[in-house]
């Protein structure tokens, strides 16, 4: 379906047609009208089958931008997905004169989220225990909101986020509109639809046309043939990006460190980074100067990466859903993706489930057919890309035109070819450079003006 046969308003579609999207995914097809409608509905999608514009853009047509008060919240499980979330409506409502977005999430200090909530804004994005907490300090006034999302429910019941959810959703109109997104329908969303939403409309997405584009492999192996075996993999498929999901914190520190000495251009992300050091981890993935990003499900939550090559269990996961969510990665947007399972004798129960529960049966893959890693390590699976971070962001009028002019204009000198990515966020910026020119671009960014004044820069390790 077109999106212009969606009775979407002329500022809307007018974003969208600059950011070429013209053909609505089956869950924006079927979900936008029935939101336009007012009426509560629970959508369930996968990862990446674009559910994220299926909420946002109805709840952008309902905003009255001359009214500076919170009309929408959308409730997301982790600080990542809350980011990413609250970027997505900025890109779409662009167009909107005025338009105020917030992401309340935890990880940063809270005062500056109570001063942008008194200076007025239209919608939030926030993570269930900060908006919690703002709620208990009477920062967030809930009685101007029309609507409430619940993006990712399960993962946010699996987190143990129930109670505050709840909480929440009692402190808000009854007459608001309720939608909920979930990948999976257990009981438990069941009931909390049955408890906070009016006759619901159900959308259900099949994932069974998405399927065929992941190639499931499994190597057969022992335990402590694990590292070595990962190492060959990667050698041979020759992933530009990947994730390395491991069961533990623990394992995700050895194997990072693993793979770094061994020549790969990897990190790894745990629950207990500080959340500066893990913007800083997911901003090198997001911009390939990291290509191999080892984590566990719980700090791997939110994690949304264009064009991800492949994911590689390192632990099979002992339940199908994480296996889904995990896969669900790869293979997006007509690609072909590459999901591969290290599995020991003790991981073939979890697989006979994982392949019950998916229909779909792993291809059994030989380790004899995978090239042997030498004492030197790996080779092709470095990054020519560095990343070096701008201490001023969106709130300080950062746009990615400014940096790019700074180091391809006069001052700069550098090729458009020698600059990646540009983040924009709130008060930082990251930019990749090619790495044979980093030391140029960090001396010119550092000597040089950008928006005419001096700026910090760092060197992201």
């Amino acid at each position: 379906m077109e999106f212009a046969a969606l009775a979407l308003a002329p500022p809307l579609l007018q974003v969208l047609q600059e950011l070429e999207f013209q053909t609505a995914t089956p869950i924006q097809a079927q979900s936008i009208p029935v939101l336009l409608a007012g009426k509560d509905l629970v959508g369930q999608a996968r990862t990446g089958s674009g559910k994220t514009a299926a909420f946002a853009l109805p709840l952008l047509q309902k905003v009255n931008l001359s009214r500076r008060h919170i009309q929408a919240l959308v409730l997301c499980p982790t600080r990542e997905l809350c980011a990413q979330v609250a970027g997505e409506l900025r890109r779409l409502g662009r167009r909107l004169p005025g338009l105020q977005v917030l992401a309340l999430a935890g990880g940063q200090p809270i005062r500056p989220q109570v001063n942008a909530l008194e200076k007025g804004a239209h919608v939030a994005v926030g993570t269930p225990g900060r908006v919690l907490d703002l709620l208990q300090r009477e920062a967030l006034d809930t009685r101007s909101m029309a609507t409430v999302v619940l993006d990712e429910a399960d993962r946010m019941l699996d987190m143990g986020f129930r109670e505050d959810m709840e909480r929440i959703l009692a402190e808000t109109p009854r007459t608001r509109q309720t939608v909920l997104f979930s990948a999976t329908f257990p009981d438990t969303i069941e009931a909390m639809s049955r408890a906070f939403q009016r006759e619901p409309t159900r959308v259900t997405v099949e994932t069974t046309d998405t399927a065929p584009a992941i190639q499931q492999l499994s190597y057969a192996c022992k335990p402590e043939e694990k590292s070595a075996l990962l190492l060959r993999i990667l050698q041979h498929h020759q992933p530009g990006s990947a994730i390395v999901f491991c069961n533990l914190k623990v394992t995700v520190a050895e194997v990072a460190r693993g793979l770094s000495r061994a020549g790969v251009s990897a990190d790894g992300l745990q629950g207990d980074l500080e959340q500066e050091e893990r913007d800083r981890v997911m901003a090198k993935f997001r911009n390939h100067s990291t290509r191999v990003l080892v984590a566990t499900d719980v700090a791997g939550r939110g994690i949304d990466v264009e064009a991800l090559d492949a994911v590689i269990n390192f632990d099979v996961p002992a339940q199908p859903e994480p296996y889904v969510h995990r896969i669900g990665r790869t293979g997006r947007a007509g690609r072909t993706g590459l999901a591969v399972s290290l599995v020991t004798q003790q991981d073939t129960r979890k697989v006979e489930t994982i392949e019950s529960a998916t229909g779909v049966r792993l291809e059994r893959a030989n380790p004899e057919a995978l090239p042997v890693v030498g004492a030197t390590g790996v080779t092709g699976l470095g990054s020519p890309w560095d990343t070096l971070c701008i201490l001023a962001g969106r709130k300080d009028k950062m746009r990615p035109g400014d940096i790019l002019g700074a180091l391809t204009g006069e001052a700069g000198g550098l090729n458009a070819s020698d600059v990646g990515k540009i983040e924009i966020q709130d008060r930082v910026a990251y930019v990749a450079v090619a790495r044979n020119v980093s030391r140029v671009a960090f001396q010119c960014l550092s000597e040089g003006r950008i928006k005419g004044r001096r700026q910090r820069i760092e060197r992201v390790r």
